[in-house]
């Protein structure tokens, strides 16, 4: 890489979660990363953000950081709005006012799941639950901003660290002899380092071929599912492992109440990330078999960690 499309200082926001983790990692090589999380950070404070950035002054800001607890936004709203959407705001506004690129994820909840085909960057948004409003806010605000950025959407996501479909499914098999799990929500379950080796592919590419394809993609594994069938692959794949005997069953969403409401389909196109940089992420499948393959030994049996 020629020093010219190197990223001289870059400021990894979030860096402890299922994004951001893998991020620290496939970032280094573009630039010198200073990588914050809580408890420095309060991003529930985005005000204070604004120090933090400019006593880095990053060229380039990547924002792993999320409120990401769907039912529990119901009832903190305010909460899931300041993490989700004030501080990207703050953050695009520093952004702008350094000259830096702002890279910032976003979900496939913006959308109400009313389509039986692919979601494109240009379908409208409209979200069904607290969560997917607060994110929506966050991607307007960073367009309104005026800054360089590429906000990337994706969907399902999960790893070896923190809360996710995998860790959680594995870990009720191990206390229950029969899992309901719902058959009626689709989409690309997607493994987080893809998300993260995808993003620095297109960060290397230079601050100016970044500036000239700046906007909104979408990002997700190709392929799709419902919950029930990403279930049934992870208990195909570990079949055998010890304490892995529950019997999965296929249930309505309406047979699982849940206080935020989901959306029925959320498969998004990867059409334009494929257009403007080139790149395309495996299959669901194909990501799930590497996350498994490549996963520390013990990964899915111990207790998800507080991030």
């Amino acid at each position: 890489m020629s020093a010219g499309s190197m990223w001289p200082t870059i400021l990894l926001l979030g860096c402890h979660g299922q994004i951001g983790w893998e991020l620290r990692r496939t970032l280094s090589p573009l630039g010198n990363v200073t990588a914050l999380d809580r408890p420095r950070l309060q991003f529930e404070r985005p005000a204070s953000l604004r120090q933090e950035v400019r006593g880095v002054k990053p060229d380039l800001i990547v924002n792993a950081a999320a409120y990401t607890a769907v039912d529990q936004a119901e009832e903190q709203e305010a909460l899931a709005m300041a993490v989700n959407a004030e501080a990207p705001a703050v953050l695009a506004e520093e952004a702008l006012r350094l000259g830096a690129v702002l890279v910032h994820y976003s979900t496939d909840y913006v959308f109400d799941g009313a389509k039986d085909s692919p979601y494109t960057e240009e379908d409208v948004p409209a979200p069904l639950n607290a969560y997917g409003r607060s994110k929506l806010a966050g991607d307007q605000a960073i367009a309104a901003a005026g800054c360089d950025y590429l906000i990337l959407r994706t969907a399902w996501v999960y790893g070896q660290r923190g809360e996710n479909f995998v860790r959680k499914v594995v870990r009720l098999a191990q206390q229950r002899r029969v899992l309901h799990i719902v058959y009626d929500q689709v989409g690309a379950p997607t493994w987080c380092r893809s998300v993260a080796e995808a993003t620095a592919l297109m960060l290397a590419r230079g601050p100016s071929a970044v500036r000239e394809r700046k906007g909104l993609y979408h990002l997700t594994a190709g392929g799709q599912t419902s919950w029930y069938g990403f279930a049934t692959a992870v208990f195909a794949a570990l079949a055998g492992s010890s304490g892995l005997h529950a019997e999965l069953v296929p249930v309505s969403s309406q047979h699982y109440p849940a206080a935020a409401r989901r959306p029925a389909y959320s498969v998004l196109s990867n059409r334009k990330v494929v257009r403007c940089f080139g790149l395309q992420l495996p299959s669901w499948e194909e990501g799930l078999a590497l996350a498994l393959e490549s996963a520390p030994e013990g990964w899915l049996w111990t207790a998800p960690d507080s991030h």
